[in-house]
């Protein structure tokens, strides 16, 4: 019994990896937060790995460069503040993503509005 329950275990793990979520075309719609989190974590088994890595980079860079331009200058008003000196992309792309995992809560809502979220909650501006 005990070496029926080992193999079982064995093959659970070993197929796990497999079982992860494909990337689909309705993830790069990106409508949600989930999808931009699929996107963002393609397994490397995935066929569009490469495709939805770079989507999801280009996604989050681009909010966020957006709304540096849009908010610099005198009269701009930054919802959040980098510290000095600022992650990496790739780190703060990742801290990006555990976030997100750990507050599934925003899951449904526009991923522009949780990456905002995130930010001006990990790296809000002094007052």
């Amino acid at each position: 019994m005990e070496r029926k329950v080992m193999v079982f275990l064995l093959v659970a793990v070993f197929a796990l990896p497999g079982l992860a979520r494909a990337v689909t075309e309705e993830d790069f719609k990106v409508k949600t937060t989930q999808n931009l989190i699929n996107l963002c974590t393609a397994s490397a088994a995935d066929p569009h790995r490469d495709k939805a890595i770079h989507f999801c980079h280009g996604y989050l860079v681009g909010a966020y460069d957006y709304h540096v331009t849009e908010n610099s200058g005198p009269d701009g008003k930054m919802l959040f503040c980098l510290p000095d000196p600022s992650p990496t992309r790739n780190a703060a792309i990742n801290m990006f993503i555990e976030w997100a995992k750990a507050h599934p809560q925003y899951m449904g809502e526009r991923p522009v509005d949780t990456e905002f979220r995130f930010l001006s909650k990990t790296w809000p501006c002094k007052k």
